[in-house]
């Protein structure tokens, strides 16, 4: 993220949680005002990384999903306005995401520690498999880029660096900061989300884990270099080095497509845990539809 956008999420986070206090202490209107303010702001934090992910991190599955938002967030205030549906619960999960993840964004020794521990055990799960390239130092300061040298150049000398870099994004924490927003923004017993968080949070650490490896691999060996994919990748994506083409359809095709089927399901496993959190999955269908659904009667009864 830019200075801008750094800024504006402690922005964000702090119009989400004065909602989420306000209300708790009985001044509804105030805390739906200060919501309708949140949500508008978060509007515009969304449109500022658009271009960031479609022409900086070269993402169009990111790029879109922040442009989705944009809207998404804008007719959020208006129905939080218009009293039309108090989202009071989606609120307070955004608040509680935000206190959880921004420590991680803006603070350089719990950001190294993430991004230093999520290169350890990748390089252990490489070594599993027979690679073993070496770690050096990234252009963040943090010792987590993956140097694999390699014969497979589709353009350049033989001896061509594939690297990959470990970044912020590959620790789990963002997903790790939505489950855990979600788990303890709900009206459910402790023990019970507690144990959605027992559940949830070293899957989604491991999972990020594979994917490190996956992409790292992918990119190092050149195992998508192949004509067809690479006039994919070039029309898809901005670029026309054909050294990039794995590591994009590795990453930002692959792994990132499956990264939301995978949160997707998550959420579903842990409905049947917490059947309270079907609330926000009602709420978020509701703004993405105008339907009503009843997913946590159906999720109660199952369990």
């Amino acid at each position: 993220m830019t200075a801008v956008t750094d800024a504006l999420a402690w922005v964000v986070i702090a119009a989400f949680a004065s909602s989420t206090a306000l209300t708790a202490l009985e001044y509804r209107a105030a805390g739906r005002y200060a919501a309708v303010g949140a949500w508008t702001v978060f509007a515009a934090f969304w449109g500022l990384l658009v271009p960031h992910f479609f022409f900086t991190q070269l993402s169009v599955i990111e790029g879109v999903l922040s442009a989705a938002a944009v809207p998404a967030c804008l007719y959020t205030a208006y129905l939080v306005a218009a009293d039309r549906r108090r989202l009071e619960t989606l609120t307070r999960a955004v608040a509680v995401m935000g206190v959880l993840y921004l420590p991680f964004q803006t603070m350089p020794g719990l950001q190294q520690w993430a991004i230093e521990t999520t290169t350890m055990h990748a390089d252990w799960l490489m070594a599993q498999f027979g690679y073993n390239p070496p770690i050096v130092e990234g252009d963040h300061g943090y010792t987590a880029k993956f140097v694999f040298t390699g014969e497979h150049a589709v353009t350049g000398e033989d001896g061509h660096k594939f690297t990959t870099t470990v970044l912020l994004a590959c620790t789990g924490v963002g997903s790790m900061s939505i489950v855990g927003g979600l788990a303890l923004a709900v009206r459910a017993p402790l023990r019970r989300r507690l144990q959605a968080l027992a559940v949830a949070l070293p899957v989604i650490y491991g999972l990020n884990v594979v994917r490190v490896v996956f992409i790292a691999v992918a990119h190092g060996e050149q195992w998508f270099r192949g004509a067809l994919m690479r006039d994919a990748m070039f029309a898809l994506f901005a670029t026309s080095d054909a050294n990039m083409v794995s590591y994009l359809f590795a990453d930002r095709v692959l792994a990132q497509s499956l990264s939301v089927v995978a949160l997707v399901a998550l959420t579903l496993a842990l409905l049947r845990i917490v059947p309270e959190l079907g609330g926000v999955v009602e709420d978020v269908a509701y703004i993405a539809t105008g339907n009503e659904y009843d997913v946590t009667r159906r999720f109660a009864q199952r369990g």
